[in-house]
């Protein structure tokens, strides 16, 4: 099964187990150990995963971390649990002694739903103080889920992860120093611009307003950026849609086509599902349904342009596809049953939401 899709089955465990979850060792079994098990790695063999395992530091005797995760037989990295109500950022110390005596290259520190990944970019086998990856279960992205494939057991790469490590890092930190700066100008980036056509000294009433100056023009550029990106992204969107139609309207209905499209009784109940759902923001007669030959889509006002979700159901997997993020970005989430659309209840309303 793809990662994404496992990780966000995790993320519905999480949002529907943690308020339940009052122990560090809950967090452990009920958020830590799935985790683990979705990187590919046998939580029940202890020669691949190692619980407690014993990190003695100098005279301090039975100093143990969390687990041990081996790869081949060679340590790979080791995991610090926190409660998923604290920081995963705080105890870091704790993590950085364990690593200090550890044969691992990387250490993750984790409250079960923040997980932060170090390594020793600026001294050898001395763990840095910030990570240079994190992952938020709650707010997952594609581009940390790819990061994230790295560290699985069949795509691990230690060669690949260093090489890559220390430009994540230096990007992070790039980018938190420029926002930074975007809310509050620094007086060297301040004479740094206008250094470049103001030639009149540089006062400290001037510095002042050049700080305001600078502050309005960055953040206008940036969302002027914003603003023609998603007007060109918009434009497309229509122009491609607009052929689609004339395209459609040019060509004969094909009556064998529609003959192929076969609605089945499992996708009619999980449409009532859906429509019971809604119905506590909508009325029913808003929403609609269209089958085609590759999904069962959910129509709010029979309206192509505003899906509500879609089912998959024509492969041996069947996945609820949901529009919360957009109608441009569709995610599909494995159902095991039918009432496990009941899950995705927030998700929906949002995507009513997104069409006000």
């Amino acid at each position: 099964m793809d990662l994404k899709i496992k990780l966000e089955q995790l993320h519905q465990k999480v949002v529907g187990l943690k308020d339940q979850i009052s122990t560090e060792e809950a967090t452990k079994n009920a958020f830590v150990m799935p985790f683990i098990q979705i990187l590919g790695y046998d939580i029940f063999n202890p020669t691949e995963v190692i619980p407690e395992h014993i990190c003695d530091i100098g005279t301090k005797k039975g100093e143990k971390v969390d687990y041990v995760i081996k790869h081949n037989d060679n340590p790979i990295f080791i995991i610090e649990c926190k409660h998923w109500k604290e920081s995963a950022d705080a105890h870091n110390s704790q993590l950085h002694r364990y690593y200090h005596v550890s044969k691992t290259r990387f250490g993750v520190l984790t409250n079960g739903i923040v997980y932060n990944f170090y390594t020793d970019l600026e001294k050898p086998n001395i763990m840095d103080e910030k990570p240079f990856f994190s992952i938020n279960i709650e707010d997952l992205k594609d581009s940390s889920i790819k990061i994230l494939e790295s560290f699985t057991k069949k795509d691990y790469n230690l060669e690949s992860i260093l090489d890559s490590a220390e430009a994540l890092k230096y990007i992070k930190a790039i980018r938190k120093e420029f926002e930074k700066e975007i809310e509050t100008p620094s007086d060297e980036l301040v004479k740094l611009l206008v250094s470049r056509f103001f030639e009149k000294p540089m006062t400290a009433n001037r510095m002042v307003s050049f700080k305001e100056y600078t502050k309005k023009a960055l953040t206008t550029s940036i969302n002027e950026s914003i603003s023609f990106r998603l007007k060109s992204a918009l434009s497309i969107n229509e122009q491609i849609e607009k052929q689609d139609d004339t395209a459609k309207s040019s060509q004969p209905i094909d009556e064998n086509n529609d003959s192929k499209i076969v609605t089945t009784e499992e996708e009619l109940e999980a449409f009532q599902i859906v429509k019971a759902i809604l119905r506590e923001k909508i009325p029913s007669e808003r929403i609609a349904h269209r089958d085609t030959l590759s999904y069962f889509g959910v129509l709010l006002d029979d309206n192509n342009r505003k899906p509500l979700c879609r089912f998959h159901f024509n492969t041996a997997n069947k996945y609820l596809e949901t529009f919360h993020n957009g109608k441009e970005a569709g995610e599909k989430v494995l159902l095991n049953n039918l009432d496990e659309i009941y899950n995705y209840k927030s998700e929906l309303h949002k995507t009513l939401e997104n069409y006000s």
